[in-house]
Parts: C-alpha cells; structure tokens; sequence
C-alpha cells in the first residue's frame, strides 16, 4: 500500500542461513518450482553467495515477503533468484531488493551483473530495465511450464562501474 507516493517502511537484512526456510517459502510462493530449505541452505553457505531480505513495514525475518540471492566471481555477478510473494509484488520490495544487491555486488569487485527472466514476466523485465539492464542473450524453451509451451529467458547484464 502506497501513501501520498511514499512506499511504506521496509527493512533489508542480509540473508543468513537461519532464513533458508523463509526463503524456500517466498520461492514456493513466487515460482512453480520451487527450491527447498536444502538448496537455500547449500547456497547461502557458500562465501561467493549473498543475498537479501526484504521485511516489510519492519517486520520480524520469518514474515520476509521478498528475498535476493546472488553470487560474485572474478568480477562478475549474478542474480541466482529473486522472488517477491504475490501479495507484495509493485509494491517497491524488487527494486530495493535489486539496488541492495548491486550497492553489495559492486562493493565486493564486480564490474558487471547478470541474470535471467523469463521473457513473460513482463513486470520483471521492466524493473530490470528501469535499472539499468540491457539484454544481452537468449536461452529459447528454457523454462519448462507443465502444460503448456516452454518460454525463453533473456539474459540481461548491467555494468557496476
């Protein structure tokens, strides 16, 4: 909920292992397949992975509506999932979500940042675009969607420098 064109308080935390579970949760909400506590788990513990939170109207970590996770190598980024719960979605929680992972990408070297959208999540694609990504590539039929046709994910990159 938006007043006057101020976005309501929200908190971004870093993410740790103790928010696997809240994250498999926003996952299983935002996508068809989702990830378990055991892949959030694997990867959060991995020291070229980080990610983010997003609590709003400060809310405790288990009542998170938003999460990012992301990974840094050799001056690249990548955005390895984001999702937002669909009560909170155009709400602002992406946007901070993806500025607090580039600000964290950049200060840890990378020049560069990717990621990929499935080329029908039109609201997605336009954020991402409003921040600064460009496409840069295609990977045709790679999201698989039961019953129905496979959809393409863009590749979108944004410099960091």
């Amino acid at each position: 909920m938006r007043l006057f064109g101020r976005q309501p308080e929200c908190l971004i935390l870093e993410i740790g292992m103790k928010d696997a579970r809240t994250a498999s949760r926003i996952h299983g909400e935002a996508f068809a397949r989702a990830w378990g506590d055991g892949e959030f788990e694997s990867l959060i513990t991995q020291q070229s992975v980080f990610g983010f939170l997003a609590c709003p109207e400060a809310r405790a970590r288990d009542a998170a509506a938003g999460f990012v996770l992301c990974r840094e190598a050799a001056g690249e980024a990548e955005i390895l999932s984001i999702g937002i719960s669909p009560k909170q979605r155009r709400g602002g929680l992406g946007w901070r979500l993806m500025r607090s992972a580039m600000q964290e990408a950049k200060r840890r070297g990378a020049e560069e940042i990717f990621l990929e959208v499935d080329e029908t999540n039109l609201p997605a694609v336009q954020m991402y675009r409003r921040l600064d990504f460009v496409q840069v590539g295609e990977r045709r039929a790679y999201y698989a969607r039961q019953g129905q046709p496979s959809t393409t994910a863009l590749v979108m990159r944004r410099d960091l420098r």
